[in-house]
């Protein structure tokens, strides 16, 4: 028991420190890309080397994942994972994602039986290895339509403004293209290249809203296509709605502020019993010995776990106020 605990212990510090460490590496990467940009044009014979490097470790990983894709079967979970992959904006096809899936809860499962060589305690792991890697890709959708919206404001202004100044709606779609980072660039994007192609303007808005899934959004792509019929100054129609958005995100933000006691309190109440459990562990193993041995300590243990998730839950539905 306390091999596996201090194993445990060793893997989250380590998870930990590889989030930040990620996360430092992707701030970097976004300065770099932003740079490389702009000297592009200056030094392409560089550009043009850096092309012919050799290729990371994520993309060979990439190239492994899709060569093992190419022998899953087309079913409707694929065809749910496409969508999700174009809301996340990976580079990855649904079947791409399942094999992903699949090598997690293998790894996880591999882990697991290393570290405790029960057949229980396998079968337990691989589903939560699928499970962490189904909670990131929802956290990462989560993540860019909530960057998306905060970038929404200044986009309908630059828009609006790009029309005053003479710019038809796809130039300054265009200037949008080129000046604004992810994700509202790269969703501005994909509508040019979806219009290039032969989409209509209707068409790629569609997208793009089934994309981001934002009630923002949805407000201007339906000023926009009633503006298209009926016509109006869509610049002052933009503005109006600019300001609505920024007022409402700046609401979302004093909301999470007021509630940012109870949410901390649903992380407390789950993270709490795991904490003091760890710790007995490794004061006195012998004092939870009872909870798994015992079958009234098993069963205290199943109906603590359930009650945690009920008032995790309770929690999370008080605070979540809806703008």
């Amino acid at each position: 028991m306390r091999a596996l605990a201090a194993a445990l212990t060793v893997v989250a510090v380590f998870a930990v420190f590889a989030l930040l460490i990620l996360q430092h590496e992707r701030q970097k990467k976004k300065l770099h890309d932003r740079m490389a940009y702009f000297s592009q044009a200056a030094h392409p014979e560089q550009a043009l080397r850096q092309q012919a490097a050799k290729p990371s470790f994520k993309e060979r990983f990439l190239a492994s994942v899709r060569e093992s894709a190419t022998h899953v079967p087309d079913i409707r979970l694929t065809e749910y994972f496409d969508r999700l992959m174009e809301q996340a904006d990976w580079p990855l096809l649904g079947r791409e994602y399942l094999v992903v899936l699949i090598l997690l809860a293998a790894v996880s499962a591999a882990l697991a039986t290393l570290m405790t060589l029960r057949a229980s305690s396998t079968l337990l792991a691989a589903p939560c290895g699928a499970l962490l890697g189904w909670a990131y890709l929802r956290l990462a959708i989560r993540r860019r339509r909530k960057a998306f919206v905060e970038q929404l404001g200044d986009m309908l202004t630059m828009v609006a403004n790009a029309l005053r100044a003479g710019f038809s709606f796809m130039q300054a779609f265009e200037l949008i293209a080129r000046e604004m980072d992810a994700p509202v660039g790269r969703e501005v994007e994909k509508v040019i290249s979806e219009i290039n192609v032969g989409a209509t303007l209707e068409q790629a808005l569609e997208n793009m809203t089934r994309r981001v899934q934002s009630p923002d959004f949805d407000l201007v792509v339906t000023a926009v296509l009633i503006q298209r019929q009926v016509g109006g100054n869509l610049a002052e129609i933009l503005d109006t709605i600019s300001e609505t958005i920024q007022d409402r995100v700046r609401m979302r933000r004093e909301v999470l502020a007021l509630t940012a006691q109870g949410r901390l309190s649903g992380v407390i109440l789950i993270l709490l019993p795991i904490a003091i459990a760890a710790a007995l562990t490794f004061i006195n193993a012998d004092a939870l010995r009872p909870l798994y041995e015992e079958p009234m300590g098993r069963v205290a243990v199943v109906g603590a776990v359930v009650l945690e998730i009920i008032g995790y839950i309770v929690i999370r539905r008080i605070v979540d106020i809806d703008i």
